[in-house]
């Protein structure tokens, strides 16, 4: 049996294509009630994605967290993972304050480097070579962290710059809310997790690979003087309602593996009681397994 050095802290993941702003608030009101759950999330994107058909409907994800952090008083919530591509950081962080304030408090802030092609090409958003990205989400995080922890922020970046920038009013978390980044390139994302990250989400490959990239990540933490304990291990998993059993499985091998924050990752249609469902199929019997 691992050795827990954080409780496990479950979540859920609304995926907000081919549904209604009434459906996920029904599973994120269902959530708020249900004591295991501590987070909520969406995601940034602009067109339907994993394999669905990119011509459906799909919600923006930032104004649809706002929504939902005003009808909810309890979950941390947050977008997994915001493309850093899409918006100014600048714009950005002025966002995330807002919903911090709305939510007073809870917010998770997710970022990451971005990577669909389709929307980037629709929008005309450029969308620099992976290297460029990481390097603009390490920049990004410098001047977001900034905006929300000084008075006013100077910033010549490469990409970014800012002149005598103010972000008003502050999140109410302080110094600043949590920073979730989402990725795992070894080389740069992971040391752009190092230096910045509260939390680092994972791309669900395998437990064996997560291991061996969390591995990596201590290395990075260690270069920099940092202690990789502080730095929270994220992954999520699709819940096939017919099926839970399998997601369970699957999220007893990253607990095994390391990981502690763990998100159900939600498809519509929600079936009525799926946050029940994931409760007390999944998330109770895994707390209960490795928790006590």
């Amino acid at each position: 049996m691992t050795t827990m050095t954080r409780p496990l802290r479950f979540g859920i993941k609304t995926m907000p294509q081919f549904t209604t702003y009434d459906d996920i608030l029904r599973v994120w009101r269902e959530a708020n009630d249900i004591a295991i759950f501590e987070h909520a999330w969406v995601f940034d994107h602009f067109y339907p994605i994993a394999g669905a058909d990119s011509a459906g409907p799909c919600l923006e994800g930032w104004t649809l967290l706002a929504a939902l952090a005003a009808q909810t008083q309890r979950l941390r919530v947050g977008v997994m993972v915001t493309g850093n591509t899409y918006r100014h950081p600048a714009v950005l962080a002025n966002m995330g304050a807002t919903v911090d304030q709305i939510a007073h408090g809870r917010l998770d802030f997710g970022l990451g480097a971005a990577w669909n092609e389709e929307e980037h090409a629709a929008y005309g958003i450029p969308l620099p070579p992976p290297g460029e990205r990481i390097r603009r989400l390490g920049e990004a995080c410098e001047v977001i962290r900034r905006l929300w922890t000084e008075p006013t922020v100077t910033f010549a970046g490469r990409y970014y710059q800012l002149t005598e920038a103010r972000c008003e009013p502050k999140p109410v978390q302080q110094p600043h809310p949590p920073f979730v980044i989402g990725g795992s390139g070894e080389q740069l994302t992971l040391r752009m997790v190092a230096r910045y990250a509260d939390i680092w989400n994972a791309t669900d490959t395998s437990p064996v690979e997560f291991a061996r990239k969390s591995a990596i990540l201590d290395e990075h933490c260690a270069a920099i003087g940092r202690d990789p304990a502080t730095i929270e291990r994220s992954v999520q998993v699709m819940v096939n309602p017919a099926e839970p059993a399998v997601a369970r499985d699957r999220l007893r091998d990253y607990i095994t593996a390391g990981a502690t924050h763990l998100v159900a990752y939600l498809r519509a249609p929600f079936p009525v009681g799926i946050a029940q469902r994931v409760a007390r199929e999944i998330a109770e019997p895994l707390r209960q397994e490795f928790m006590g």
